[in-house]
């Protein structure tokens, strides 16, 4: 899900899945689509036109080096794999679709996407067909659509898989009733070994980790599912039919918006875990480069960022200086007020301060999880109390007339069937849920056991944005110190260089 204004972080998203004619796809309408051109399907003799299809940032071919020079036209390459692949139900290719990081620039996108394709498909004998989409709405994404068949030496297309004789215990051929050999399958390549896709989204996260350091992001990516990565998602409640007709409606429901604050808070926890990770990866870091790292001032490094923006400032008018200047000044105080409230004066402090946090959200997490538990509890008692309470003369007058004739019950059950299973399930449920030996209930006391708790998930809700905001805070001394260090090291390979010339 992405997120709106300056929630924006960097998220993974790495899909795959196959093109299949079986599937009634075609390789040609999905390059027609992606790329926003207007490509005929030989094939079929269709016309697929996307010339309006706006959003379209970037489109471009990648190829090996023995694959037919023509192939780097989208119509040629795209055509050539629907001639070749005879049968109904063919593959005829893979497409990956990534979330490429917005904190990237759009040619530090391009090399990024560039690369992942290049290491992890071309490398290997692909045709690499790249769209980006990027409509600035903070989404920007690329299409990779792949060739699934391989490209032999002569530039011709080799075969997907070839059969293999099954051999028998002493190396003989085995022969079947009908004369013919055993056989199998083998692939003549691994592409769609089950293995590879994990490969290829571990490559995605690892490539775009790379680039959002080396350009200075702090935030990473991470291709493990939130239960591998040990993040416990906070469960939504069952809407109803009811409900979800509403919802789709447009009409807010009371479980409706419960469902969209646990959603918001997943959404908070996942950026706590992924910003507090990339900053303990950061630390790690730090302490390892500069044996005296943990114990350095961090008012001395916040002092020569104000310094350093100050020289980098100079060349502004005087009345942009100014503007910047109290900008940056007023962006330090509010850190260092947040660093002395906290009692974060080094970066071993920091360090200590970020396992506090992590584990505050964690508690907080599992504060929260625990209320919607019960509420989804309590949800379910009141609406069966309710059914319970409201169909239950229905039910006492069934067993009056147990006594009497069969017709009249029979058309007493018929009338008010619906009911009286209402009621039955009701019964069991409740039955099933209250303790043993319960002979009354009170849905009111539910009720008010569901307000309470709803307000205290509200109130914790509120607890973890407040979390979230003390780690922006410590991202943005991440930043003066990563400035810092950064001129620090230009300046020692200066001076190092300087002694070199003059003892040459």
């Amino acid at each position: 899900m992405r997120l709106k204004g300056s929630d924006f972080i960097a998220i993974y998203h790495c899909s795959i899945k196959i093109i299949s004619r079986g599937k009634g796809k075609s390789a040609v309408a999905a390059a027609a689509y992606r790329s926003g051109e207007k490509l005929t399907n030989e094939y079929d003799g269709v016309t697929h036109d996307y010339t309006r299809k706006s959003g379209i940032s970037h489109t471009e071919i990648l190829l090996l080096a023995h694959a037919p020079h023509e192939f780097s036209d989208r119509s040629t390459l795209w055509n050539a794999v629907e001639k070749i692949e005879k049968a109904k139900n063919s593959q005829l290719a893979r497409e990956i679709e990534l979330a490429i990081p917005k904190e990237l620039s759009d040619e530090q996108q391009l090399a990024l996407v560039r690369e992942y394709v290049k290491q992890n498909f071309v490398s290997v004998g692909m045709c690499a067909d790249i769209a980006i989409h990027d409509k600035k709405d903070g989404n920007p994404h690329a299409h990779i659509l792949l060739t699934m068949r391989p490209i032999e030496q002569d530039g011709t297309w080799g075969a997907k898989s070839k059969k293999e004789y099954i051999l028998d215990e002493n190396g003989e051929r085995i022969k079947l009733k009908s004369g013919n050999f055993k056989t199998r399958k083998v692939n003549t390549v691994d592409w769609n070994e089950q293995d590879k896709a994990e490969l290829w989204r571990a490559s995605w996260a690892e490539i775009a980790n790379r680039y959002l350091e080396q350009n200075d992001v702090p935030e990473r990516i991470d291709h493990r599912s939130f239960e591998r990565q040990g993040i416990e998602q906070l469960p939504t409640i069952h809407l109803g039919t009811a409900a979800s007709q509403m919802e789709r409606k447009g009409i807010p429901t009371e479980r409706g918006r419960i469902n969209r604050m646990i959603q918001k808070a997943n959404q908070i926890l996942r950026q706590i875990n992924l910003k507090i990770s990339g900053l303990k990866e950061w630390l790690a870091k730090c302490f390892v480069a500069r044996n005296t790292a943990s114990s350095e001032s961090l008012a001395i490094f916040l002092s020569k960022y104000l310094n350093m923006e100050r020289e980098r400032i100079r060349k502004y008018s005087q009345s942009q200086q100014r503007q910047y200047a109290a900008e940056n000044l007023n962006k330090i105080s509010k850190t260092v007020n947040y660093l002395t409230e906290k009692s974060i004066f080094t970066l071993k402090d920091l360090d200590t301060a970020l396992s506090g946090i992590s584990e505050k959200a964690y508690r907080l997490n599992d504060s929260i999880k625990t209320k919607q538990t019960r509420i989804k509890k309590l949800q379910a008692l009141i609406e069966h109390g309710n059914n319970y309470n409201r169909l239950k003369p229905i039910h006492d007058e069934l067993k009056i007339l147990k006594s009497a004739r069969n017709k009249k019950r029979e058309k007493f059950e018929r009338e008010h069937e619906s009911d009286l299973i209402i009621w039955n399930a009701a019964n069991r449920f409740l039955h099933a849920n209250l303790p043993e030996g319960t002979k009354s209930f009170s849905v009111s006391e539910w009720r008010k056991e569901y307000t309470a708790l709803k307000a205290q998930s509200a109130s914790e809700y509120e607890e973890l944005k407040s979390v979230r905001a003390e780690v922006k805070e410590l991202q943005q001394i991440r930043r003066c110190v990563d400035v810092v260090e950064r001129s620090e090291q230009r300046e020692r390979i200066t001076e190092q260089q300087r002694h070199t010339e003059q003892e040459l």
